[in-house]
């Protein structure tokens, strides 16, 4: 159903006459489709509207990069978007969904972009999340970014004839499904990390790093919230509305429903896998540190005993018989290494040393 939610009335403009920054200035391009082609050149937002309005199958395609206020508000009155997306443009802090607004749909998409950990010096910038937002109405689609590298996908839009004739929602599918593409590609990267990760634990005498472990961890921790809310959105924004997408692009946002699920199950495995990983990497440190003691133990223990014999003959009593003796020095360093000795192959022999 749509949302009847009342707009709320926004704060009167301050006096003044502020500079007003042209929308192209945050415009990444505008594109208009007449009857399933598109027309050359990129062309300014309210020639586009004209344009559109002279044909009965067409739409403009808006790409936005985190548009200002006063640009947002001109756009609004340009495409009558609803009051309500505005504000949730603005946020730009939203959790995946589809919300209907009459017969505007509002969709939200998290873009997950991954570096290699060599190439940053901070292990927290491996995985960064922007978002990506699409409102659709019966002759636009308005997509904004925010923090999200997102390519010109006209052509790839071209490229599907039979999707483009069905109308804006088409724009809707194609960013869903390049982001989508991109979670299964940072997975396929992270798969590779975790592998690497497991080798490092898993192989005898190799410093175990988990500083790395659990920062990987917290990474993936921040990829799983921006991805695993799609799945269910998508599905319920399909069942709710499907007088607004096609049969076809229903049948088209269902492999990106499809691809969003594994993905998330992918990411959800590599979690637990470094939880294990954690596990096993303290005990692995405990054992380490268990057989260091043992050691450590051992080596004092053979100090302890020429200690002992120094010790008892360093007391310097008179009626010492061995203190007399021509062969009592010799006899006590024979004891002494004889003693050493025995302890060490008793602790050779018990894996001590």
């Amino acid at each position: 159903m749509p949302l009847t939610r009342p707009r709320p009335k926004r704060p009167e403009p301050p006096s003044g006459t502020p500079i007003r920054v042209p929308i192209e200035r945050s415009m990444d391009f505008c594109r208009v489709f007449v009857d399933g082609k598109r027309l050359p050149g990129n062309i300014r937002v309210n020639q586009a509207m004209e344009i559109v309005q002279q044909h009965e199958n067409a739409f403009v395609w808006l790409s936005l990069k985190s548009p200002t206020e006063d640009q947002m508000e001109r756009l609004a009155g340009i495409f009558d978007i609803d009051d309500l997306i505005v504000d949730d443009v603005l946020d730009a802090h939203q959790r995946p969904k589809i919300e209907r607004y009459d017969e505007q749909l509002f969709m939200v998409v998290r873009s997950v972009h991954y570096r290699d950990d060599e190439e940053v010096a901070d292990a927290r910038e491996i995985i960064s999340t922007g978002e990506v937002q699409v409102v659709t109405g019966p002759n636009f689609a308005v997509s904004i970014r925010h923090n999200a590298p997102l390519p010109d996908l006209t052509a790839q839009l071209e490229a599907e004839e039979d999707l483009v004739v069905l109308g804006p929602s088409a724009v809707a599918w194609i960013v869903a499904d390049y982001l989508v593409d991109n979670y299964l590609r940072v997975a396929e990267y992270l798969s590779q990390d975790v592998d690497e990760l497991e080798n490092e634990v898993f192989t005898p005498k190799r410093q175990i790093n988990i500083d790395k472990i659990y920062n990987y961890k917290r990474e993936i921790l921040e990829m799983r919230h921006a991805i695993d809310p799609l799945a269910p959105a998508l599905r319920n924004g399909l069942t709710n509305n499907k007088d607004m997408v096609r049969k076809t692009l229903r049948s088209y946002f269902r492999d990106v429903q499809d691809n969003a699920t594994i993905a998330s199950d992918h990411v959800s495995g590599f979690d637990e896998r470094l939880s294990s990983l954690l596990d096993a990497s303290v005990a692995k440190v405990s054992m380490q540190q268990n057989a260091d003691m043992r050691t450590i133990s051992a080596v004092v223990g053979m100090a302890a005993v020429p200690t002992l014999i120094a010790g008892i003959y360093g007391m310097n009593f008179e009626n010492m018989p061995e203190l007399g003796w021509a062969f009592g020095y010799p006899a006590a360093l024979l004891v002494m290494l004889s003693a050493m000795a025995v302890m060490f192959w008793w602790f050779r022999k018990n894996h001590w040393l």
